[in-house]
């Protein structure tokens, strides 16, 4: 398992081990799995108890505690494995290929497919993923490799979507304010109702043409199918998307795909940006359309910025 280092700044002086470790970002639940399952703190090589001192220049190290066990069994799957660290891993995840195991996939998913990669590297692990996907959307998928690594990773990660919509779109920002909730004739379906949880995907119109526009969406919020929906919402569904009025005239499945993924690594704070190019289904209807693919499009994307006007995160 991988090893924490913090050397003591001045200003920590004095502090309680297990307040030092809290304002370095380690949580309470990292911290009593360290005590209890692992070998524990060392300040310069010497055991030290959370409710100790630490003074200015000690080395603190510890090793992160082995990981629970988990009811996925491994099985050989196709995916792209783009990045990994001992904190994190990036993964391109291809369309079709469902994100966890459910009573409708309960093999041959991505956490198999990720449990098999660790076995074949002797490595134990669990699948932690920091977003998720519906089985249908492509693209980049950010993954902590161990409990520490997760909340930081969860909070700085960034994601810029692809979407090719219906309709021609003028070109430029625009942004989408809409509550979202349970559609009553559907048991997977939402829609933009009045008391539904606040909404809001921010986009970008990178290009028209064919009757149909490609659009980069940010999602400022979480919630289920938010930029299916939230497209449809304002006349422009995304094409092949059935469930929310989009036809399936160019591609079957719906065109979404998480292209830009950037966050910041523990425990330094690393930051990272990676990029990711549609699968050949998505880039052959951009092409009928005579929309921009390929590296033209990558360029497009890295124009876009991931963060809300007037905030300093990356």
């Amino acid at each position: 398992m991988p090893k924490l280092v913090f050397v003591v700044p001045p200003q920590a002086e004095g502090q309680r081990l297990g307040v030092f470790l809290r304002r370095a970002g380690v949580s309470a639940s990292c911290i009593k799995a360290v005590k209890h399952q692992g070998r524990g703190f060392f300040a310069d090589d010497t055991p030290l108890h959370t409710d100790q001192p630490v003074h200015a220049g000690q080395t603190i190290r510890f090793d992160l505690p082995p990981e629970p066990p988990t009811s996925v069994t491994p099985q050989p799957v196709p995916f792209t494995l783009v990045y990994e660290s001992d904190f994190a891993a990036v993964v391109d995840k291809p369309a079709g290929l469902a994100v966890h195991p459910t009573l409708n996939h309960t093999d041959g998913t991505l956490a198999n497919g990720w449990l098999y990669h660790l076995e074949q590297n002797d490595r134990n692990g669990v699948f932690r993923p920091t977003n998720r996907l519906d089985k249908n959307t492509s693209g980049l998928m950010l993954l902590a490799q161990n409990a520490y690594a997760a909340p930081g990773l969860a909070q700085s990660a960034r994601k810029c979507y692809l979407a090719l919509v219906q309709g021609e779109m003028l070109p430029g920002p625009g942004s989408i304010d809409a509550p979202l909730g349970r559609r009553g004739d559907s048991i997977i379906g939402r829609c933009v109702r009045a008391d539904g949880k606040p909404s809001r995907t921010d986009y970008t119109v990178l290009a028209s043409g064919g009757g149909h526009s490609l659009v980069a969406c940010l999602p400022r919020t979480g919630r289920t199918h938010q930029i299916r929906v939230h497209m449809a919402h304002i006349g422009h569904p995304l094409a092949g998307d059935s469930l929310y009025g989009g036809a399936e005239t160019l591609l079957h499945r719906h065109a979404l795909h998480c292209a830009v993924l950037a966050f910041a690594e523990p425990p330094f704070g690393t930051p990272h940006w990676f990029t990711s190019l549609p699968p050949a289904d998505f880039t052959a209807a951009c092409r009928t359309c005579g929309l921009p693919n390929g590296e033209a499009l990558r360029a497009l994307l890295c124009q876009v910025p991931l963060t809300e006007p007037g905030t300093e995160k990356e």
